[in-house]
């Protein structure tokens, strides 16, 4: 897939006020300083679309981007940002959780994982909760290239173990680097072949 255009649409903690088109929508979600806001900047091709930034818990809200006029981009507050207040918090789960239950033309949730870490435990229930509520999605590991091959091999193989307790299978893996662009290919090849299958589906 070529990103020919990508563009900010709407910013909100509604789920009503979200575009209202019903093209697929692809949300990006992760512990605060993942580097999420890094990895939509790779994929997109584009320096600051999403907003980074050395403080996690930046993204506060439900971002949409527009990608070719064909999908949505859709990058989520990150979980887990122990400075936040407990409301704030309460009411980022709510909004979060909302949006990614409801939202019919939600198609894979990213899950974004940072490779140099030990399985943690906040991704491993937030990943348990997506598969309660039958929600599709993705394991993207981030920042590989600040880690050897073998220490990622070793990371990569502790979360297949841990998973594999409790699903049969595991969900599609990703490995990036937002320095080097490792993985923008295959992940944005993934989302034009779902909204390829998805075209086809439409026209039967």
């Amino acid at each position: 897939m070529i990103i020919k255009e990508a563009t900010f649409v709407i910013s909100n903690t509604d789920i009503n006020l979200c575009p209202k088109d019903g093209l697929p929508e692809y949300a990006f979600i992760g512990r605060s300083n993942v580097g999420k806001s890094s990895l939509i900047n790779m994929l997109v091709d584009k320096k600051d679309l999403a907003k980074t930034s050395g403080k996690p818990g930046k993204t506060q809200l439900i971002n949409h981007f527009m990608i070719n006029q064909e999908w949505y981009l859709v990058d989520l507050p990150g979980y887990g940002y122990a400075k936040a207040s407990k409301s704030s918090r309460n009411q980022w789960e709510k909004f979060i959780s909302e949006y990614l239950t409801k939202r019919e033309t939600l198609i894979n949730i990213f899950v974004l994982i940072d490779s140099r870490l030990e399985p943690q435990k906040i991704d491993l229930e937030f990943m348990t909760w997506c598969a309660e509520e039958q929600l599709p999605f993705s394991m993207v590991f981030t920042k590989i290239d600040k880690l050897s091959s073998s220490a990622l091999q070793k990371n990569l193989a502790a979360y297949k173990k841990e998973m594999l307790k409790y699903w049969e299978s595991l969900p599609p893996v990703f490995t990036t680097s937002s320095e080097s662009q490792f993985g923008r290919e295959k992940i944005l090849n993934y989302i034009e072949q779902i909204n390829s299958d998805l075209e086809k589906s439409q026209q039967q």
